[in-house]
C-alpha cells in the first residue's frame, strides 16, 4: 500500500501483517510503498512445522528480495531477530528499524522467570480452547496497566487471540533451538546498513528491552538507539503517529539517493 521506497514492516512474536501495523500505515503510505507480510501460520500464509528462527530469518529475506528493489525493514518486538538476520544476508536491505528488540538472552531471571510462567499460562488456556483468556495473559505480561485499558477499548482481543497458536509454536521452537543467531555478536557484525533501535519511555519491561537496545548498539557498528516518550510496548496500536514520526525522520536521514 502507498507509494514511495519499499517498506517492509514485519509483525512480531503475535500479530500479523495486517493487525500489527493497521493503525501505522495511514502515516506512512503517503511516503513510503508499504508491504505488511505475515509469516507462516497467520493472516493469509499457509502453516509450517518449521517456525525456527533460521526459518523466519531466511522467510523474511526472501521476502525482502522477492522486491527487486532496496527496501527499508522495521521490525517489532519477536520479528527484531528476523529482520536483522535478512540485513545480515541480503544487500537488498538499505535500513533497519526495530521498535523493542525481544532478545531473550538479555533478560534478567525474574524477568525470565515471569516470562516463562506466562507462556505456560498462555499454552495451557489455547490448549483448553480459550485463545482470548491466553491473548489477555500476555498483554498483562508485557502492557502496562495504561496500554490494557486502552487496548481493551478496541478489539485487540479478538482479532490477536487468533495468532496464539502460530506464537507459540515459534516460541517453543525459537526456546529448543540452539544453533547460530542472527543476534549474536559475529553475526551482528556483519550489518554494514544504518539500523535504529526504538524504545518506549514507559515500556512495562523497561529494563530488559533498554538491555537489548544497549546490546545491540554495541555491536552493529552503524546504530543509534532512540527512546519515544511516553511509549509502551504497543505503541505501534497506542501512538501511531509517533512511531511513524521516528521511522520517518529516520529512513529518510538513511536514503541515499541512486
Amino acid at each position: 500500500m502507498g507509494n514511495g521506497p519499499a517498506l517492509v514492516l514485519v509483525h512480531g512474536g503475535i500479530g500479523d501483517g495486517e493487525s500489527a501495523w493497521d493503525a501505522m500505515l495511514p502515516h506512512l503510505a503517503d511516503r513510503f510503498t508499504c508491504y505488511l507480510p505475515s509469516t507462516r501460520g497467520r493472516g493469509l500464509s499457509a502453516d509450517c512445522p518449521d517456525h525456527s528462527p533460521p526459518r523466519l530469518e531466511d522467510d523474511v529475506a526472501a521476502f525482502v528480495d522477492s522486491i527487486g528493489e532496496p527496501v527499508y525493514v522495521v521490525g517489532w518486538s519477536g520479528s527484531a531477530a528476523w529482520v536483522l538476520g535478512a540485513a545480515a544476508r541480503t544487500d537488498v536491505v538499505a535500513a533497519v528499524a526495530v521498535y523493542e528488540p525481544t532478545l531473550i538472552p538479555m533478560m534478567g531471571d525474574d524477568d525470565l522467570a515471569e516470562a516463562s510462567g506466562t507462556i505456560q499460562q498462555i499454552g495451557a488456556a489455547a490448549a483448553d480452547g480459550q485463545l482470548i483468556d491466553a491473548v489477555r495473559t500476555f498483554a498483562s505480561w508485557i502492557c502496562t496497566e495504561k496500554e490494557r485499558a486502552a487496548l481493551a477499548q478496541t478489539n485487540f482481543d479478538e482479532v490477536w487471540a487468533m495468532r496464539v497458536p502460530a506464537m507459540l509454536r515459534f516460541v517453543e521452537q525459537d526456546g529448543s533451538y540452539e544453533g547460530p543467531r542472527s543476534t549474536d555478536p559475529e553475526t551482528l557484525a556483519r550489518i554494514t546498513v544504518p539500523v535504529l533501535v526504538l524504545t518506549g519511555q514507559q515500556t512495562r519491561l523497561q529494563p530488559f528491552f533498554s538491555a537489548a537496545a544497549e546490546f545491540l548498539a554495541q555491536h552493529v557498528a552503524d546504530s543509534q538507539v532512540w527512546e519515544l516518550p511516553g511509549a509502551g510496548h504497543f505503541a505501534p496500536l497506542l501512538a501511531p503517529e509517533s512511531v511513524a514520526d521516528e521511522l520517518i525522520t529516520f529512513f529518510e536521514s538513511a536514503w541515499q539517493p541512486a
